[in-house]
Order: structure tokens, then C-alpha cells, then sequence
């Protein structure tokens, strides 16, 4: 499997601060990657630097092994860039725009229009060809940014923020774009919104204070921190005493009539006497799981980690 994606012993300063120090990390297949952190803590030097916007103070990215300082046209060539705020021009119409962006990625004369219409498709913007960019909602504009940053079939796709300031709708919409085009590209998203990155990503890459402070599966960053509290869903739920005489329970909250969460002191048998409890008092549990707790604890955790 090719590596898409390669940064060694990444650094950049602006005057005498290190914005980001000893950034190093590997992307090899397609999919959605997220890049997470604070604000300030690294997320956007780190994109605009793999993306050839700004020059390095030192390391060296690699786009589908190509250096990126060495040979920036060639590499530019397997990316696709999404800032924060699209790089829209809004008195163009949709396909002057698209044509444009085309012409600047260097495509063939004789395939821009093919690729044009193929950009426009795939974000849901075809019917909007000749609207002027002024004119179109910011899910729109939004669809538009991502399509100049496919046009040209990019191995590596990079947004920043791509659903920051989105209604509920235009998220839904933004987020099935997203995972479509992952499905033949590599997507690096980056986004200080916990549940964005829960929704989309299958592998996680956490910045804090422009340093790598995890690295992993999306499984492995929900399972960090591992609360002792479990969920349980009861037909005949007991009083709050009753499961309070289960022993190492050493809290109990009740969420609703049928369901509550109970805290434990680390007893790793817990569940099963949960369900023994229930069978001889005739409770009927119907579901028990593990609370994996909030993401943001998890973050929370992870940047009081990189502190100490």
C-alpha cells in the first residue's frame, strides 16, 4: 500500500514562537483522517504547510513520495485544498469559477470542460452551472470549495473547517459529500469540533500545542479513557437502593424511567452481576453497555496528558 501521506520532524516558528515542533505522521490509504485540536494549537501551519501554501522551518512533507519543497509543482499536483474560508470568486459564475480553477491545475485544454461537469456532478452543483457564486446559500458555496479542491482527482484531499458555520442541514449534506469522496481519495479534516470528527473519521491524529499528542483509530481515541459506568436499560427498573446493594456499584443515576447509569469502583465483573441481580429480582434488563463517556472528556484528558 502506497503512502499517500508523509511528514518527518515537522517544525515551524514565526519569530521567536514554534507554532508546531516534530510533527511526524503517515496517511496510506483512502478514507477520512481527522486532524484535531484546539484552537491555536497547530491544525492550520500544519495544512498550509503540506499543502505548499507556506515553507517550513524545518522537516520535510512527502505527497504520494513526492517532497513537496523539492518539486512543489509536481506535488501539488496529487493535492486538493479546502481552506477554511473557500477560495471563492464570488462575481464568477459556478462553471467560469470551475474553468478557472481547472486551468490553474494545469489540466488539458481538451478535458477541462469533461472535468468540470464531473466536479459539478459529484457535489450537487450541475443545476447551479450559470447561478453567479454571490447568489448561492453557504452550503453551496461550500459544495463549490470542494469541488475545485477534486477537480483534478487529487490523491490527497485537505479541508480545514469544511462544516464550520453550516446550518443542520447543509451539515447532513456536507458530511455525506465528505464520506463519498472518500470512498476513492484520501481526506484530511481537520476540525476543532469533537463530534464532527467522531461522525466522519476513521482514524484520528490530535494536536495540542504543536505537538502530536495521539495518533490512532477512531475506536482507540473513543476507548482512551475508560469510565468506570455502565448503561443499563430495565422494563421494571428498581428504586435507586436496591441497585445501590449490588456490590462495587458506587453510584447510581437515573436518566429516565427505564434506563440509568451506574457508576462502579473498577470491579471488572460488574456486568455480569448486574445481570444476575436482574434475573433473581425480576427486573428484565433489556440492554447494558459500556459508557464510553464524552468525547470531550476524552479530549480534555489527552490535553492535561501533553501538559504534564
Amino acid at each position: 500500500m502506497s503512502t499517500i501521506l508523509k511528514i518527518e520532524g515537522l517544525s515551524h516558528r514565526y519569530s521567536t514562537s514554534w507554532a508546531i515542533r516534530d510533527i511526524n505522521l503517515e496517511i496510506q490509504q483512502t478514507g477520512v483522517v481527522g486532524l484535531l485540536g484546539s484552537n491555536g494549537a497547530g491544525k492550520s501551519t500544519t495544512m498550509n504547510i503540506m499543502c505548499g501554501v507556506l515553507n517550513q522551518t524545518e522537516g520535510r512533507v512527502y505527497i504520494n513520495g513526492i517532497d513537496i519543497r523539492q518539486q512543489p509543482e509536481l506535488a501539488k499536483k496529487e493535492i486538493g485544498f479546502l481552506p477554511q474560508n473557500p477560495p471563492l470568486y464570488t462575481d464568477l459564475t459556478v462553471d467560469e469559477y470551475l474553468t478557472y480553477c481547472a486551468e490553474l491545475r494545469l489540466i488539458e485544454k481538451h478535458r477541462i470542460k469533461a472535468a468540470v461537469n464531473e466536479a459539478k456532478e459529484r457535489c450537487g452543483i450541475a443545476h447551479f452551472s450559470t447561478r453567479l457564486i454571490r447568489n448561492l446559500s453557504g452550503g453551496y458555496r461550500q459544495r463549490v470549495g470542494i469541488a475545485q479542491a477534486i477537480i483534478h482527482k487529487p490523491k490527497l484531499v485537505v479541508m480545514d473547517e469544511p462544516t464550520n458555520g453550516l446550518d443542520p442541514n447543509q451539515l447532513i449534506e456536507a458530511r455525506k459529500l465528505i464520506r463519498e469522496i472518500a470512498l476513492d481519495h484520501t481526506v484530511l479534516l481537520s476540525s476543532h469540533i469533537l463530534s464532527e470528527i467522531h461522525l466522519l473519521c476513521k482514524e484520528v491524529i490530535m494536536i495540542e500545542g504543536g505537538r502530536i499528542i495521539f495518533s490512532d483509530t477512531m475506536d482507540a481515541f473513543n476507548n482512551y479513557v475508560q469510565p468506570h459506568t455502565v448503561l443499563v436499560g430495565m422494563e421494571n427498573m428498581p428504586p435507586v437502593a436496591e441497585l445501590m446493594k449490588i456490590r462495587g456499584v458506587s453510584k447510581v443515576e437515573v436518566l429516565t424511567e427505564k434506563q440509568a447509569r451506574i457508576y462502579f469502583d473498577g470491579e471488572k465483573d460488574i456486568t455480569e452481576r448486574i445481570i444476575t441481580a436482574s434475573v433473581q429480582h425480576e427486573w428484565r434488563l433489556q440492554e447494558i453497555s459500556l459508557d464510553k463517556g464524552l468525547l470531550d472528556d476524552i479530549f480534555k484528558q489527552l490535553t492535561i496528558q501533553s501538559h504534564q
